[in-house]
């Protein structure tokens, strides 16, 4: 690997890492801005459960599809270019919709293609920005450097929803898709001052399904790797009733109102923000097999707590605790992926972590959806908290003798 920048001992945040924490946090609030202004139109046009969930699709299943692919340009190419290249691709196809919806054109149908290409760009950028961290930051520092990224990153998804509320009610639509594409632009930008050297590879010449095979059985052929995808796989399956069933649960158990179903969403993304300061100054985890099992049992406890609790007040406090400890997750998954994981198909593992998350929870909404017509949303929290904590302890216990 061609990767002379990083040194050992250079100081936490060089002028490279600042300039791409800059870069992707400013595209990743335009992106949020965009999201939260097409999924709050659409309900607002439509009222339709229908179209809010093709917008999903739309928005998720490209991604799904094309980030193996993503994975393996990411191991091939230059992963800056890559980064850059996406990053414009998904604004031009913002600037596109633009245009269309001041010239007139306002149909449903160009959202979900407009969301789809969008999905598109995701699916080859994500894999890129994961993987290229370890060639911008000694391994020492990854764990704060992803710290204060996803401080950064929660910091923006609270100020994402107001700023998109705001503008669809004060301009029109297209005044919110502009704001990515503004973003976007000074994203690229940002990220063209950065010098990031390509990953050399010995096996380059290779076909691109060769690559994508030669991926997947390197992720399932290493212990460690193996274990951390199937943790994931359980994982963002029995956290989707927690991450979208507690509104339902809320307005069944405590009342309708506007400010309740906000307020678990504000506690929640100030618990990630703590998380975040937390990681940033003490987060060296050692064990990071440890790490990650605690805070599932930690998350299935508190899932088990929000379906037994009749106090709103309290429910608030469980629900910070819960967004406290993810960012600790996320940053000890994603730096152990990058610590034992080998650069040249690093961006292959990452793609596959992507399809994984992405995938997931849509299925798991199709199976919790439906069932909470039948059962209590207390019933289904309860359920998967405690085999969530099961999947805790398992993970620690199975990988236990591998090791770090």
């Amino acid at each position: 690997m061609t990767n002379k920048a990083v040194k050992k001992g250079q100081p936490l945040f060089d002028k490279r890492i600042i300039l791409f924490l800059i870069s992707q946090n400013i595209s990743l609030f335009g992106s949020s801005v965009v999201a939260f202004a097409i999924m709050w139109y659409i309900t607002l046009e439509t009222s339709s459960g229908v179209w809010l969930m093709m917008s999903t699709i739309c928005s998720m299943v490209p991604q799904v599809v094309v980030s193996l692919w993503g994975g393996v340009w990411a191991d091939r190419y230059n992963r800056k270019y890559l980064i850059m290249l996406s990053d414009s691709f998904i604004a031009l196809a913002t600037l596109g919709l633009a245009i269309a919806f001041w010239a007139g054109f306002r149909r449903m149908e160009l959202l979900l293609a407009v969301s789809a290409v969008r999905s598109i760009g995701a699916g080859i950028q994500t894999p890129a920005v994961n993987a290229i961290y370890p060639q911008l930051v000694p391994k020492e520092n990854l764990t704060k450097v992803q710290g204060v990224n996803q401080t950064l990153n929660s910091l923006l998804m609270l100020l994402a929803p107001a700023a998109g509320g705001a503008l669809l009610a004060t301009m029109d639509i297209a005044w919110a898709f502009m704001v990515d594409v503004v973003t976007a632009a000074f994203a690229v930008l940002i990220i063209g001052f950065i010098k990031v050297e390509k990953v050399e590879r010995m096996d380059a010449h290779e076909s691109i399904f060769t690559d994508l095979k030669q991926g997947i059985y390197y992720a399932f052929q290493h212990p460690l790797l193996r274990g951390i995808i199937i943790c994931y796989a359980f994982s963002f399956f029995l956290i989707t009733p927690a991450a979208v069933l507690t509104p339902l649960q809320v307005e069944r158990s405590f009342g309708g109102d506007v400010w309740r179903l906000s307020a678990i969403e504000i506690v929640w993304t100030i618990g990630t923000l703590i998380g975040g300061v937390f990681v940033s100054l003490h987060g060296d985890f050692k064990d990071k097999i440890k790490t990650i099992a605690t805070c599932l049992v930690a998350f299935g406890i508190s899932f088990v707590l929000l379906g037994t609790t009749g106090n709103f007040i309290l429910y608030l406090i469980i629900m910070a605790c819960s967004g406290f400890f993810v960012p600790i997750i996320s940053t000890a998954e994603t730096v152990f992926i990058q610590e034992i994981t080998d650069p040249s198909v690093l961006g292959r593992v990452f793609s596959i972590v992507q399809i994984i998350t992405a995938s997931s929870m849509p299925v798991a909404i199709l199976i919790f959806g439906p069932l909470a017509d039948v059962i209590s949303v207390e019933t289904i929290l309860i359920l998967s908290g405690a085999l969530l904590a099961l999947v805790g302890i398992i993970y620690q216990r199975s990988n236990k003798a591998v090791g770090q």
